[in-house]
């Protein structure tokens, strides 16, 4: 049977085997792909490209001259994953938050595992995402993170590994749902044809997550937006919407009487659960950042009195710190007393001598990144870079090694998308959404960002990146890798 020609690619693609036959879990679609007719396709990618415009499915774009927002470019050839790969991979993701969670409660109260010696106190405490404010608060369920999204690349051998966890406000899971729709209303007779496990309950499942942390039934939820012109204000209202919850600003709130309110035209009303999309530093000018305008004035005080629930809770960020993530395997051992499931990438920690002399040696090789950085920005990629970036991060290295971790660069699998010429590979990583109240759960699949430019590794979409949907097939005869 003849298969696509794709430009050929070193290590691992998610459809082609070595040697150019199809993955067993990519067949059917593969074949069906074989006899559509071009011009069709290309068409039904325009009417995608329109569609999401017409929605304001938008990013924004720092930096860039066109524009502030523009459209995340959407691949409408879907990235595969069998059953029994997808089991693995959404056991090992359970595994990693659940063990994250119990990290973040266990240095906010007793701090076992400091005096256990698994992590320095200096890494907990002269974090710049410690809070001393959330010390012996305690939280609903002990869980600090409530949605969180887990990072997952596969390199040129076909092994998963996690490039790093998001436990503060993460994103993305919008376009998750977006893309399943589109592909839905473009190709309904692919759905037709194999059992696709549905992404679209999320936001129901969300909400189920928000109000389990509420101390009683019926409560109050919102989403605390910080406006129109953040960078993910599309996904905001979205969920807000999907979930039948009011999307507000910091303005909208108030506190009063120990209580959080929000205004509405029918007086105040008492909120329950604020899953908030504003960092730490914005929340409340009176307890952190004072110029801040986005915030509730006493929140705080409220949250630590456990008469309002944050999600996700203040602190959390020192969970996903580049420089917590070498210690997360240990986590797993520590506290949940299992090996961890999915991998961490190898990472060289640049406060530590003997690490900082062996990556200033191979800078040229590796991948730098700072330690808060986050969306693609402040990283070095040694292979793609020109020498003088490499000495430039070779200066900030030996000013501030603290500051940074480095990583191999690993060559990311591949997945064929559609480009001007026809078909050609480009790297992939992929975010599944992992939700914590009475019950840990991941809905089946999550977002793939794909790199646009031919060899590019960032897969951000603040950095140009794309996505596409995400398939895990239920089961049959297709299961097989």
């Amino acid at each position: 049977m003849r298969s696509l020609k794709l430009p050929a690619v070193s290590g691992f693609d998610e459809m082609i085997a070595p040697g150019g036959g199809v993955r067993p879990h990519y067949t059917s679609y593969h074949d069906w792909l074989l006899q559509q007719d071009r011009g069709l396709l290309q068409r039904k990618r325009k009417e995608a490209e329109l569609q999401f415009h017409r929605v304001g499915i938008t990013f924004n774009v720092y930096g860039e001259e066109s524009g502030t927002e523009r459209l995340i470019p959407f691949d409408t050839l879907p990235r595969v994953i069998p059953a029994s790969e997808w089991a693995l991979l959404e056991k090992g993701a359970i595994q990693r938050v659940n063990a994250l969670n119990l990290f973040l409660h266990d240095i906010y109260h007793d701090q076992n595992i400091i005096r256990d010696g698994r992590i320095p106190a200096e890494q907990i405490f002269g974090n710049s995402q410690y809070q001393p404010c959330m010390q012996d608060v305690d939280l609903p369920n002990q869980v600090y993170s409530q949605i969180s999204g887990v990072d997952l690349i596969r390199d040129g051998e076909g092994d998963w590994y996690v490039l790093e966890d998001n436990l503060r406000t993460p994103s993305g899971v919008s376009y998750m749902i977006e893309n399943r729709r589109m592909m839905m209303r473009l190709f309904p007779e692919l759905f037709a044809e194999q059992t696709v496990a549905p992404v679209e309950h999320y936001p129901t499942l969300l909400l189920e997550t928000l109000q389990q942390s509420a101390s009683h039934s019926h409560p109050t939820v919102v989403l605390l937006t910080p406006g129109q012109f953040n960078s993910a204000y599309f996904e905001h209202a979205f969920l807000a919407q999907q979930m039948g919850i009011e999307l507000v600003e910091g303005a909208d709130l108030f506190v009063k009487d120990g209580y959080v309110y929000m205004r509405t035209t029918a007086g105040p009303q008492r909120v329950d659960v604020i899953y908030r999309r504003i960092d730490d530093d914005f929340l409340d000018p009176l307890a952190f950042r004072s110029d801040s305008m986005l915030g509730v004035p006493g929140l705080l005080s409220v949250y630590r009195q456990g008469n309002v629930v944050l999600a996700n809770a203040v602190g959390t960020g020192v969970g996903d710190d580049k420089s917590i993530y070498p210690y997360v395997p240990d986590m797993i051992r520590f506290y949940l007393d299992e090996e961890p499931i999915l991998h961490n990438v190898p990472t060289w920690q640049c406060r530590k001598p003997e690490d900082l002399k062996e990556v200033l040696g191979r800078l040229p090789e590796l991948v730098v990144k700072e330690v808060h950085g986050a969306g693609g920005y402040g990283m070095l990629v040694g292979p793609a870079a020109s020498s003088a970036e490499i000495e430039m991060f070779r200066d900030r290295l030996l000013a501030d090694p603290e500051n940074y971790i480095a990583q191999p660069t690993l060559s990311l699998s591949t997945c064929p998308i559609f480009v001007e010429e026809g078909i050609a590979p480009r790297h992939i990583d992929l975010r599944p959404f992992v939700l914590s109240g009475h019950d840990t759960r991941v809905v089946p699949g999550g977002l793939t960002r794909v790199a646009m430019k031919a060899g590019s590794l960032v897969v951000n979409s603040s950095q140009g990146g794309g996505t596409k949907d995400t398939w895990v097939l239920e089961g049959g005869e297709e299961d097989a890798c």
